[in-house]
């Protein structure tokens, strides 16, 4: 079956990093755009960052130039590497895969999660 599993959240201070991982298996990674979202308590998932199958990025305005989405597709693995964090980007970062079937229907996983929490 299709698995997204992410790693590498965690406690962290103001002004840290982190990089997250998801590691996928189940599906054919190379054709699947891969996304990063988050969700804080009481708030509703939001986009951080996409990455295309060719490797174009989208990042979200409140992430742009304190993150880098990119993937290895022989790993089968994506990644979000995110620099000067700030207490609000305290949330549990969700991994996406999605893909659009020759008829057009979008195709979606989603992993369990990983906290992310900014706290001096």
């Amino acid at each position: 079956q299709v698995q997204l599993v992410e790693s590498g959240g965690g406690l962290v201070q103001p002004g840290g990093s982190l990089r997250l991982s998801c590691a996928a298996s189940g599906i054919i990674f190379g054709i699947f755009a891969m996304g990063w979202y988050r969700q804080a308590p009481g708030n509703q998932r939001e986009l951080v960052a996409t990455i295309s199958s060719r490797g174009n990025t989208n990042y979200a305005n409140s992430m742009k130039g304190r993150c880098t989405i990119s993937r290895d597709n022989a790993k089968n693995t994506a990644f979000l590497q995110m620099n000067n964090l700030k207490p609000e980007d305290t949330a549990v970062y969700y991994c996406n895969a999605v893909r659009l079937t020759t008829e057009g229907t979008a195709v979606g996983y989603w992993g369990q999660g990983t906290q992310v929490t900014v706290s001096a």
